[in-house]
Parts: structure tokens; C-alpha cells; sequence
């Protein structure tokens, strides 16, 4: 089958785009690549939670599937609303890379022994996370593709800024990280790849299940969970993290004010076969701890 697939543009999105490509090729297919901007691609002069967040780098990639413009889209999971649109479904979602979120530092990382020092991050979650950690420090925001961010960050005089692990892995760029933060719980579904079809073309859903990995699709799917009850977007400061170790499930989460000051955290476990809810039930657990004041609050921040 000849399938079109639909992705950004950027250099991590396109290294997404080829690796599910070259797996469709192993599997007798061949393929086209369609290539779109997103609004979270054009806007590069707002903070992302004032873009709107949910689907702000996957709406045009799915109106494509739906007018049938590409049979599938490529997309980083995190960046997936919890919430799809009725026709479409997430046909595959590839084993993760690692996890974590890395600190990218300018001059080494003697700054993190100092009172003041200034992180570049457009994540309402690590920022944080970091302001938990280092309440003193100062915190600014950055836009921009992986490659443009390490850029932005050389051009300036932060001290740091802090990326995905998985992305700069994939795109060959391990030398750029100083520390990988494991103190620091991930965004729901971080690292993982996922594609997304319409819900009707079953030929190609079966066609991208082969790609499916299950034991990450378990997890991400409790990530996600976690994060569709607690009714958080990709700009929440909502962390939640799942692994499988010996038949059992282990699930983290953490919801944050923005400012650091206040956090709620979750560790859940159950056996492999009762961890349907895990998700669900951590953030039920996080609700009743006042988890929506929390994520209500941060969405209706604007920046200064």
C-alpha cells in the first residue's frame, strides 16, 4: 500500500516522520511524505499556554486525515490532546525513547550552586518543577525548534534551558546534554511516538498496529488517562510517568502551582492486570487534594 504521511516540519518531527517511514517500508509499503505548519510552528513570539495548548502542533496534521489529504499523521504523544476528534484514533504508538528532561546549560553547571540564574523553558511543568527545586532562580521563556532553542540559549545569557531527552537523542545531539534531570517526573507520554489515522480506514489501521509497542501503549495510555480526568493540555504544569517492572504497574504523577510553591504528588501501584484505572485513579486521588485549583490557576495566568 502506498500510505501519505503527514508531518511537521521541524528536524525532530521529520526524524519521527522517516522512522515510522522506514518501518512501513520493512513491512512491503511504500510512502510519501506531506509536510504542514502548525500554529504552535508559526506562533513563535507567544508563551505556549497563551496559544490555547491542546492540539497547537497537531489540528492541521488531523484536518488533513479527516479531508483525507494524508492517511496518517506522525506526532510526538505528548503534543496529542487526550480528547480526539470522533474519526480519529491512535492507531500505533512506537517503544519510547528515553523518558527524562535534560538540562542544556550554557557554561557547565556550576550556576546550580548559586542563589540566581536564569532557565530558558516554555513548559508550565518544568518551569514548575524547577521553581520547586530552586525557588531563587528566574525563569524565561523560549520558543523554537530543539536545534533553534540550543541556538537561542548560546546567543544569550541564561544559564540553561531544559529539553527533552528523547528529542535530542533522535536528533544526534547527546553532547549538548549537562544533566539528565531524573528528579524531575516527565509530561504524560514523553518520548513516545504515536500515529494517528481516521478511525474508519481499517486497511491502514492495521497496517500502523504492526508498529504498536505494547508495553509503552500500556503506559502511555495510564499517562494519558491521568491527564484527561484531571482535564489538563500540554501547557498544565501536570507531570505522570507509568512502568511496568515484573507484572507490575508503577505510576507517578505530580500536578504544580506555577510558581513551585505548591505540589501535589501520587504514586500508585497495582498488578498488570488490574491497572486499567491506574491513571484514572491517580488523578482522582489528585482532585481531591485540590489539583484543579491548581491546573484552573495556571491556565488562567498570563505572563508579564
Amino acid at each position: 500500500m502506498h500510505i501519505k504521511i503527514g508531518s511537521r516540519k521541524s528536524k525532530l518531527a521529520l526524524w519521527q516522520a522517516e522512522y515510522v517511514a522506514n518501518k512501513l517500508v520493512t513491512l512491503g509499503h511504500s510512502f510519501e511524505l506531506v509536510l504542514m505548519e502548525s500554529e504552535g510552528d508559526k506562533i513563535l513570539d507567544t508563551p505556549l499556554p497563551l496559544i490555547g495548548g491542546k492540539g497547537v502542533f497537531t489540528k492541521c496534521l488531523d484536518e488533513a486525515i479527516l479531508n483525507n489529504s494524508i492517511d496518517i499523521a506522525v506526532h510526538s504523544c505528548k503534543d496529542i490532546p487526550t480528547e480526539l476528534e470522533e474519526k480519529l484514533y491512535i492507531a500505533a504508538i512506537l517503544k519510547r525513547e528515553n523518558p527524562t528532561d535534560a538540562l542544556v546549560t550554557k557554561n557547565g553547571l556550576d550556576f546550580l550552586s548559586q542563589k540566581h540564574a536564569t532557565i530558558a523553558t516554555s513548559s508550565n511543568r518544568r518551569k514548575a518543577q524547577w521553581l520547586s527545586k530552586y525557588p531563587e532562580h528566574t525563569i524565561v521563556d523560549i520558543r523554537g525548534n530543539v536545534p533553534t532553542r540550543i541556538q537561542k540559549l548560546k546567543d544569550s545569557d541564561w544559564d540553561a534551558t531544559i529539553l527533552a531527552s528523547a528529542g535530542l537523542i533522535r536528533l544526534e545531539l547527546e553532547h549538548e546534554i549537562s544533566e539528565e534531570l531524573d528528579w524531575m517526573l516527565s509530561a504524560p507520554a514523553q518520548g513516545a511516538v504515536a500515529v494517528i489515522c481516521n478511525k474508519e480506514n481499517s486497511v491502514t489501521k492495521e497496517i500502523i498496529s504492526q508498529l504498536n509497542h505494547d508495553t509503552t501503549a500500556k503506559c502511555v495510555h495510564l499517562e494519558r488517562d491521568f491527564l484527561n480526568e484531571l482535564s489538563g493540555g500540554c501547557s498544565a504544569p501536570v507531570g505522570g510517568f507509568a512502568t511496568i517492572e515484573n507484572d507490575t504497574v508503577y505510576f507517578k504523577g505530580v500536578v504544580l502551582s506555577t510558581d513551585g510553591k505548591e505540589k501535589i504528588e501520587i504514586n500508585l501501584e497495582a498488578s498488570s492486570n488490574t491497572s486499567d484505572d491506574l491513571g484514572r485513579k491517580a488523578a482522582q486521588i489528585a482532585l481531591s487534594k485540590g489539583a484543579l485549583k491548581l491546573i484552573e490557576t495556571a491556565n488562567n495566568e498570563k505572563y508579564s
